[in-house]
């Protein structure tokens, strides 16, 4: 009785088997939807490292949205200008251009140049520090817990001693993970070949400004009144430069050399 048991239950159970077999057979041919094989072509010359800076959920994300049209050749800025031409091949269509981006620090008011008002005991995030107001006399300076270190999916970030963001700049892809991941809108992206940036974001003025920080743009507007007419121009009390406007960056020279801060930056290119 047993065995015939085990042999009934074993046939049934082999039966179900079959029978789930059969139908997920039919199943996927009735259900299978067609591939492209552009987008496998596209995902398979995409750098992979799923970053996101190109607004899709990864890189596969990204390939089905160009091959749909839904997202530009150029999109992909860590594969850069060698992806997006490799892109148009596949595509058939015209390359289009990349400007190369890099994230870079716009606050210069470290542990030895801004004022703090109180102490932080709380979680160790920019995110949560900000809601509670940070730790910093300045509502708009670094808060230095290294939010957008975590963010950067290729390491191309630290935390100095003076407790501020430092871009390693040969590391950096410009995929804008910083950017996102900072609660103050300190990190930004900028052209690869752009020498000089402000270093603050502060909206305040004057006296209100240099009684946090000893780096910060006081507003004084005297960047503005040294350089050629429209080069530089103030959107409250934070000058703007019109890169377009700039013909070489020696012309900017003059507001480096007045700016009473030193708040521009100027970088190595």
């Amino acid at each position: 009785m047993n065995w015939i048991n085990i042999v009934y239950s074993v046939v049934s159970l082999g039966g179900l088997a079959l029978a789930f077999g059969i139908f997920l057979t039919i199943a996927s041919k009735k259900f299978y939807v067609k591939v492209d094989p552009k987008i496998e072509l596209i995902a398979d010359i995409l750098p992979n490292v799923n970053c996101g800076a190109c607004g899709y959920p990864g890189c596969d994300g990204f390939a089905n949205a160009v091959v749909e049209g839904k997202a530009p050749i150029n999109g992909c800025v860590v594969g850069g200008q060698e992806v997006a031409d490799k892109i148009s091949r596949i595509l058939g269509v015209e390359s289009a251009a990349v400007t190369p981006k890099i994230a870079v620090v716009q606050c210069l008011g470290g542990k030895d140049i801004a004022v703090s008002r109180s102490k932080y005991y709380g979680v160790k995030s920019c995110k949560e520090a900000d809601i509670l107001g940070g730790n910093k006399g300045c509502e708009y300076g670094c808060l230095g817990f290294g939010d957008c270190v975590d963010a950067c999916p290729f390491e191309a970030m630290y935390i100095n001693e003076k407790g501020l963001p430092v871009v390693i700049e040969e590391r950096c892809t410009g995929c804008g993970e910083c950017v996102k991941a900072c609660p103050r809108g300190i990190m930004a992206l900028i052209p690869q070949n752009q020498k000089i940036y402000l270093g603050c974001v502060s909206k305040e003025r004057g006296k209100d400004v240099s009684n946090v920080c000893k780096a910060g743009c006081i507003g004084c507007t005297l960047c503005a009144r040294v350089v050629p007419e429209g080069t530089i121009t103030m959107d409250g009390y934070i000058p703007v430069i019109h890169y377009d406007k700039v013909k070489n960056w020696d012309e900017l020279q003059p507001a480096i050399d007045k700016c009473p801060t030193k708040t521009f930056v100027v970088r190595e290119v």
